[in-house]
């Protein structure tokens, strides 16, 4: 520890649990990386499975009595006027809105650049293959609000949808206090051409756009983070009634620190995504037991300044410091472990990017924190949690779309390869396959002269 930093009256040292990857056995090390369990999931399921039957069954009259017993409102109308828009626009901090459209231009120049296009080609003579492009015409964005409404979560969303083409976009939002919308949010869907903004929360939210009711319009795919009963009616619909963008869990980031990280640094990047929930997720990996020990001081330090900070420490208690012989152990549990975010604060992190595979988003270098991510770099922060990193992307405009393949074949080109696909059907035992393509093949030799 730096000999010029003060100690906290209240520091307790470690505040992180401290770990040596080395010195555990297999199934050791298979505890240390597991997620810490959900309690209550049974309940929410079957929760969340209730409040989806009773919006299914009863549609606006449910959503009135569920939004009055859960969000303590009672709503005459869950869409957002017109004249809400307007004066949200009128009462946001000017500074707040011009870092918004500024946020969104870079958002929509990195979507744009990484857009998906149409191609064709001949695969063989006669035979033309393409895949074409088509927008999911109406998408349901959620959005969470309680304590910290996520505007930001309406460009990550909205932006890639816009460019996408979706022909409607739907947004909830859980209605504040008063039954209004957070300005903020109302200013991002007007930013992204959003019109139908709706003050819904919660499972109710979910069931509402999945299965549609007279008030909300029912949506092809959904999209957006939320807490668990969100992260659980959007699984159970998932099932049954329309596509999700992800599977979802808990916010989560991994660091890799080498001794010439910033222990001022890395504590924050820790600490801010601790302060998201008590479920967050936070690790560290650094082969620098003297890192470790002094981002543990700098923890407790600037833990102490923050508004959140009794949540940033509930989400501490399950949070994992683990010291590794080397960096490339280090990316080893990384991809294991698959994080929705990685932070890579060593001496040359480019130099690790290749072994890399599993991450939501990564971040390299000590002046790249995770928050730019979140907010304005132009990534998307929508990202996949809970080890899904291994076989999900984050979100992007071929989220909101959906690629068709075409074939064409003239006369020669069945003749070239119609041959194959007879001989391969009948080895699977399907004989009209087969029969569809030699019918054409017996109708084309009996035309030829």
């Amino acid at each position: 520890m730096s000999a010029n930093v003060p100690m906290p009256d209240s520091y307790e040292a470690p505040l992180v649990r401290v770990a040596d990857w080395n010195a555990l056995d297999e199934i050791s090390r298979v505890r240390l990386l597991a997620r810490p369990t959900r309690e209550h999931s049974t309940e929410v399921a079957e929760g969340v499975a209730r409040i989806l039957a009773q919006v299914r069954t009863d549609g606006d009259t449910a959503l009135h009595a569920l939004t009055l017993q859960l969000d303590g409102v009672d709503l005459q109308t869950f869409a957002v006027a017109d004249v809400a828009f307007e004066q949200a626009d009128r009462d946001i901090d000017p500074k707040l809105r011009a870092a918004m459209v500024s946020a969104m231009a870079r958002i929509e120049a990195f979507h744009r650049a990484g857009m998906s296009s149409e191609f064709a080609i001949d695969t063989a003579p006669g035979v033309r293959c393409e895949r074409i492009l088509r927008a999911v015409d109406r998408v349901g964005l959620y959005v969470p609000g309680g304590s910290a409404p996520l505007f930001s979560t309406v460009l990550m969303l909205g932006v890639p949808a816009r460019l996408a083409g979706c022909s409607e976009v739907v947004l909830c939002t859980p209605p504040r206090a008063d039954g209004s919308v957070d300005d903020a949010v109302l200013v991002a869907a007007q930013l992204c051409g959003i019109t139908r903004v709706f003050g819904l929360g919660g499972a109710q939210a979910i069931a509402a756009m999945a299965y549609g009711c007279a008030s909300v319009p029912r949506c092809d795919k959904i999209f957006g983070p939320g807490n668990a009963w969100v992260t659980e009616a959007k699984r159970q619909v998932s099932v049954d009634a329309c596509a999700i963008d992800m599977p979802a869990g808990p916010s989560e980031v991994l660091v890799i620190a080498d001794a010439n990280a910033s222990p001022e640094f890395v504590a924050a990047d820790l600490l801010a995504q601790a302060e998201h929930g008590p479920d967050s997720q936070v690790i560290l990996l650094s082969d620098s037991e003297s890192l470790i020990d002094a981002v543990q001081l700098q923890i407790a330090l600037q833990i102490a300044q923050l508004p959140r900070k009794t949540i940033a420490g509930e989400a501490l208690a399950h949070a994992r410091a683990i010291r590794v012989g080397d960096l490339a152990t280090a990316v080893s549990v990384s991809n294991r472990y698959a994080p929705e975010h990685l932070i890579v604060q060593v001496a040359n992190p480019r130099a690790l990017l290749r072994d890399i595979r599993a991450a939501g988003s990564i971040f390299l270098g000590a002046y790249s924190p995770e928050s730019v991510g979140d907010y304005c770099s132009g990534t998307n922060h929508v990202l996949p949690t809970d080890g899904w990193a291994r076989s999900c992307s984050g979100v992007s405009v071929a989220s909101f779309q959906r690629a068709i393949t075409v074939q064409e074949l003239s006369v020669d080109g069945l003749v070239g390869i119609g041959g194959d696909a007879v001989v391969m059907a009948k080895a699977e035992g399907l004989r009209a396959h087969a029969q569809a393509v030699s019918v054409r093949l017996r109708a084309m030799m009996g035309a030829t002269p």
